[in-house]
């Protein structure tokens, strides 16, 4: 005990040390054996699955409302297809806006390769072996690029009026034949150079004229 706590009245702890010992463990054995496994005793689907009652909708939850006769089911109807008489081409069609559609789009895609092709041509036929490959590239490139959107735009804009006038004239008269497509050829071509004077919408008009007569013809003899 030292002074302070003889002061104070506070009585010292007596520390006490002992050895530690270990508790005593009580070691248990698992005596568990699985038993061995049988296929034969195994379920299979079969036996929880009633094909009487297995795709019964009023045993699903009321929240899906598979149960009522009131199902709405999204029902998708194809337009029908023309009937005018004559009206049969490459693709089937359903009137006036797959003709503009699909006549546009493959007139525009045709010229373009031709224009391209044509450009590819005068830009080689343009250069000399002996320039430098950079440069013979860019002329090459600025002659296709020159050549095939110019044609390409032009087709597709006479394409575009020529089915328009075409459908027009065929829902009037009731029919498509090849008089449909003349005439509709002479007045689009006629239209697209009318800007330039007589003699240019003259040749314009032939030129269409003639190519929408072959193709009249072309369509008859293969798709009729």
């Amino acid at each position: 005990m030292t002074i302070w706590d003889s002061l104070t009245g506070r009585k010292s702890a007596s520390t006490t040390t002992s050895g530690s010992t270990a508790p005593p463990t009580d070691t248990q054995t698992d005596s568990f054996q699985p038993a061995p496994f049988d296929p034969s005793t195994a379920t299979d689907v079969s036996s929880f699955l009633n094909p009487s009652t297995a795709f019964d909708a009023s045993q699903l939850h009321p929240l899906a409302g598979l149960d009522k006769d009131t199902l709405d089911y999204l029902t998708l109807e194809e337009g029908a297809l023309s009937d005018l008489p004559g009206a049969r081409s490459a693709l089937p069609s359903r009137g006036w806006s797959d003709d503009l559609c699909y006549g546009t789009g493959t007139t525009y895609l045709t010229a373009l390769t031709l224009g391209g092709a044509w450009g590819l041509a005068e830009g080689l036929n343009k250069t000399t072996p002996q320039m430098a490959p950079r440069l013979r590239l860019n002329a090459v490139l600025n002659s296709v690029t020159r050549r095939g959107p110019f044609l390409g735009n032009s087709a597709g804009i006479v394409a575009m009026v020529y089915n328009i006038f075409n459908s027009t004239i065929g829902y009037y008269r009731g029919k498509h034949d090849a008089t449909n497509s003349i005439v509709a050829g002479a007045l689009s071509g006629a239209l697209f150079k009318s800007t330039r004077g007589l003699k240019p919408m003259a040749i314009s008009s032939g030129l269409v004229a003639g190519a929408a007569g072959t193709w009249a013809l072309v369509r008859k003899v293969v798709f009729e």
